[in-house]
């Protein structure tokens, strides 16, 4: 055991929040360290953002392809190529990858080390190195950006059979004959539309009464609408309860839906049923850092934990598990420590899009979430075929929606569902970070024809 190493600060991680944190931490002079036991980058390059819409455009193009006759060009049969798509998303992560790693290794006062941390007291640590050998250190602050990883469900047999989850699932070398996908949410969707294009049959089964539940009804309705015109199979209301394989290796599904008992079979099986966090590697209770019932760490609105100079950001402190919510986490403790600022997470927007196609851009309060709190509610709705520049490419699935407070006339959120939706998503929410009001989109000069020019038609339908 080699003596304690001590460090200004030492970053757990090298997320999409904790990578910019540790330059900026050195970049001011102080001695820091990123401890990463897997692959600089976190989830998003790795195994999230990068690779997934990477083959989300693979996918694009076949489906494309397919719809060639409908654009009056004639083409040949579409073959899918999976060690091609998957060589070109191998390709592109390593690209962000090693991007990350070398800006890292080049930054002064900042040292990168690979192995897997622990806890061993308030601000100390062990860290086992990939070598095998162990050293401890010790920090003034330490930062824990430990993300998350895929989670499983409580299924009879899950254990016995082989699963994929939304990492391997990309590393198939062929398509899969039938997907079956245990998950009805974001991560859940976009692989079962993905395969769809490839040319697996797919089954999608959620427990609830619709798809991505923080939805709108009407909006996540309208997303069903959208697979079930791919093909996909959407079963709601429906719960898996045992899986087994069969002597040919393929996967039966047995759920219990309205009509009872039902046995589906599949040639492959993802979950995609949410992610605990790696939390549970660290030995929190040595440093006395309080956790939620699910393992995630518990910080306030300035990202700290319950120990002084002990904070958490990124996936590992719960919330919406996205690459720009990290980044902005990262901003909220730069700004405080090294700028004197008092920025918070609180009352922060938090944008998203869902990489199904059409895109979903979502950003503020839904309808729903508008109504629940009492607020003076209107609402402008419009389907995606009152779209010119939709109905031009021939894209115009989906639909527009927005949520404005009667009483200021501002825009309180929207979902956009359509091509390009989080582009368009993006202007609005401009519009409400500049608090204006819908009137001014409504009567705004936008070109033509373009997909933003949709607004005027959609705010000149607030219903009163």
């Amino acid at each position: 055991m080699t003596p304690t190493q001590h460090y200004d600060a030492v970053v757990i991680g090298s997320g999409q929040g904790g990578n910019p944190l540790a330059g900026a931490l050195a970049g001011a002079g102080r001695k820091t360290a990123v401890i990463e036991r897997e692959h600089v980058g976190g989830t998003c390059i790795n195994e999230g953002c990068t690779p997934t819409k990477t083959m989300v455009a693979s996918a694009k193009v076949a489906y494309l392809d397919r719809r060639s006759a409908d654009y009056g060009v004639q083409n040949d049969p579409v073959n899918v190529d999976m060690v091609e798509v998957r060589r070109r998303k191998r390709e592109i992560v390593d690209t962000f990858r090693g991007g990350s790693e070398q800006r890292l290794e080049d930054a002064e006062n900042l040292d990168l080390i690979r192995g897997e941390a622990r806890f061993i007291g308030p601000k100390e640590l062990e860290v086992r190195l990939d070598g095998g050998e162990t050293v401890r250190m010790s920090a003034e602050n330490v930062f824990i950006n430990v993300g998350a990883r895929p989670g499983g469900v409580p299924v009879d047999g899950l254990d016995d059979v082989p699963t994929l989850d939304s990492t391997t699932v990309m590393e198939l070398d062929e398509v899969p004959e039938h997907l079956l996908v245990l998950g009805g949410g974001y991560v859940g969707i976009e692989f079962a539309q993905m395969f769809r294009r490839f040319g697996s049959e797919v089954t999608v089964v959620q427990r609830g009464p619709q798809l991505l539940s923080r939805e709108d009804t009407d909006v996540a309705e309208a997303v069903a609408e959208i697979l079930h015109q791919d093909g996909v199979e959407v079963l709601l209301n429906t719960e898996a309860q045992g899986i087994r394989q069969d002597e040919s290796g393929g996967i039966r599904l047995t759920v219990n839906e309205a009509d009872g008992e039902r046995t589906l079979s599949g040639s492959h099986l993802l979950v995609a049923a949410g992610r605990p966090p790696n939390t549970d590697l660290l030995n929190l209770e040595a440093a006395g850092v309080e956790t939620d019932k699910r393992g995630f760490v518990e910080v306030n609105e300035r990202l700290e934990t319950n120990v002084p100079g002990v904070y958490a950001l990124g996936d590992a402190k719960g919330g919406p598990a996205f690459t720009h919510v990290s980044y902005d986490d990262y901003r909220v403790i730069e700004g405080n420590l090294l700028n004197s600022e008092n920025a918070t997470i609180t009352d922060r927007l938090v944008p998203y899009t869902v990489f199904i196609d059409p895109q979903l851009g979502r950003v503020g309060l839904s309808e729903a979430e508008a109504r629940e709190q009492g607020r003076d509610v209107r609402v402008a709705s419009m389907p995606m075929s009152y779209v010119p520049r939709a109905l031009e490419m021939d894209e115009s699935r989906g639909m527009m929606k927005a949520v404005i407070d009667g009483e200021t006339s501002e825009i309180l959120g929207c979902a956009i569902l359509g091509v390009e939706g989080g582009e368009i998503m993006a202007m609005i929410q401009i519009a409400m970070m500049g608090k204006m009001p819908y009137t001014a989109l409504r009567d705004g000069v936008f070109a033509h024809p373009t997909l933003a020019e949709s607004l005027n038609k959609l705010f000149a339908m607030v219903d009163e």
